[in-house]
Order: C-alpha cells, then structure tokens, then sequence
C-alpha cells in the first residue's frame, strides 16, 4: 500500500514538472495545474508517511500558487503540518506562523487566528515562551475583530502558561486583562475566579499590597461583595497578613480554591506566609481545679508564699 501511494506521488510530481516547462507552443508554464499536481502528490506522499517528500510537494504547491495567494497561504500551512508530522515542531511553527501572517494581510483574520492557535498548541510543551507569544496574537487579532470570547480564552490559555513558567509579572498583567473583558461581557462570576487568580499570584510575587488592591477593586464588580469569593479572600490575606499558615492553607485547601484551574490549584497549595509562618496561638484557657481554684489562682498563691510565712 506504502509503495503504491509513494509511486502514485512520484507521477504527480512529474506531472506537475511537464505543466512547469515551456517549449516552441507552449510559453508560459501552467502553475495551477502544476499547483494541483502537487498537492495531490502531497497527500499521497502523507498517506505513505513519508512526510519529507509531503512536506517539499507542500512547498512546491505553495511557488506555483504565488499568483493565487489564498492557495498559497494553505501550502504553507500544510508544508508546517507535515514538519509536525516529522517532530520538526520549530520549524513547523515558522511556516504556520508564515501562513498566519499572510492570511491577515490577505484580510482573512479568522483563519489566520486558527492558524496561530494551531502553531500555539503544537509548541507549547517544548517552548512554553514561544507558545504564549502565538495566544496572545491570536488574542489581539480575537479582539480586534471584536469576538471578544474568543480571545479571552485564548488569553487563559496564556496567563496559565505564563503562572507554569512562573513568570508572575506577566501573569498578573495577563489575568488582569481577561479579567476586564469577563467584566465587559458581564461574566461577573469568571471575574471572582480571575481575583483569587490575581491575588495568588501576587502573594507568590510577594506583594501583599497589589494582592489586597485587587480585592478591594473587585468590591466594585457587581455581586462580588458578599459572595463566598470574596470572603475567602478576605480570611486568606487576612491568615496572610497575620503570618497564620494554617489559616491560609485551610482555605487553600477549600473546594473554591482546588478545583480552580490546575495551575491556579497549584498555586493556592504551595503558597507560604512570610517569617516561616507560625501560628499565633491563641490564650490557654483556665482550667479549674477540684476545689474550684482556677490554675492561674494556684499559680498566684504558690507565688505568694513561696518565700514561707514570714
């Protein structure tokens, strides 16, 4: 079956090489029947796995198509889908990325935002840094065409990665941003959940400040002032700020907070109070004894005649 799919290529290659040539009668080379050879060489090459020569028949298809340029921009992106076939995932990037850029100048952003997911998700578990770049230009090309939903989510995507690599400062910037646009689609209760994502990050940044800026601003957003989001927040910078490690680690522990986004979980799990975090211990109380004298009164009567009668 491999070797009949490979042979089958091989004849559309050389077909698509007879529609290049020019001759006495024949003057100029025919590129979309040359185009067409090609792509269907491409994906009998794929179907024989042997994504090298899929991948050159792709970049030959994309040459012939340069004076049809919506064909043009899908070569390319078919050439990187072979290079991910091939684990050449950086390389299949640069070509997508390619395909994506030239899908907005062509004034088809739709496509090219799916490109550029496409190219985010086949990086993301080799280059984290590069994957978030490609989110956060979907995002904007999302926004800029006003599907707001749609680049917010991309967003996550980004801020989530950002929190994995630990690059809070950026991460607190991303999740502030998904966090206006929750509150512009009036997703109020996504807004909560983003606030406890903010201050988490901020208390692993450090900055108690920033951390309690952010609750008292959502104080602004409707429903959030009495909400079990809030109240949690307030006992968790609360336990924070008082260095109660336990305080912060029973709400950290709460189902509001571990079944967050695994990466915000995380997060809330790891999270320590500054100074070591000892618990302040509250007042022993007395305990009384047979006779009804508190121990405290025992103590103090010992104390009294300690030194004998006299």
């Amino acid at each position: 079956m491999a070797a009949q799919k490979i042979n089958e290529g091989l004849e559309h290659m050389a077909k698509a090489e007879k529609y290049l040539k020019t001759g006495f009668l024949k003057w100029k080379p025919d590129y979309d029947s040359a185009a067409s050879e090609y792509g269907k060489a491409a994906v009998a090459f794929k179907n024989a796995k042997q994504f090298e020569q899929a991948k050159d028949a792709c970049l030959r298809e994309a040459v012939a198509h340069e004076n049809n340029r919506a064909y043009l921009f899908q070569a390319y992106e078919q050439a990187g889908m072979m290079l991910k076939e091939m684990q050449k995932l950086p390389e299949a990037v640069q070509l997508i990325e390619k395909a994506s850029m030239m899908y907005l100048e062509n004034g088809t952003p739709d496509t090219a935002a799916m490109a550029l997911e496409r190219a985010g998700k086949l990086i993301e578990n080799i280059n984290p840094e590069k994957a978030v770049q490609l989110y956060q230009q979907t995002a904007n090309v999302f926004e800029n065409e006003e599907r707001l939903r749609q680049a917010v989510e991309l967003l996550g995507k980004a801020s989530r990665l950002l929190v994995r690599g630990r690059r809070f400062d950026e991460a607190a910037l991303s999740i502030q941003k998904e966090k206006n646009i929750y509150k512009e689609i009036e997703n109020y209760p996504t807004c909560y959940k983003k606030t406890i994502a903010q201050v988490l990050v901020h208390l692993h940044r450090n900055d108690y400040v920033a951390a309690e800026r952010c609750v008292r601003e959502s104080y602004s957003i409707p429903g959030f002032n009495g909400s079990e989001d809030c109240a949690a927040l307030e006992q968790l910078l609360e336990g924070y700020d008082q260095q109660d490690q336990d305080q912060v680690s029973e709400v950290c522990n709460s189902p509001l907070f571990k079944y967050m986004d695994n990466d915000y979980a995380k997060l809330g799990l790891s999270l320590m109070v500054p100074g070591g975090g000892i618990k302040k211990k509250s007042p022993a109380t007395p305990q009384a004894k047979p006779d009804g004298i508190t121990a405290a009164a025992a103590d103090e009567e010992e104390d009294e005649y300690s030194g004998g009668l006299c």
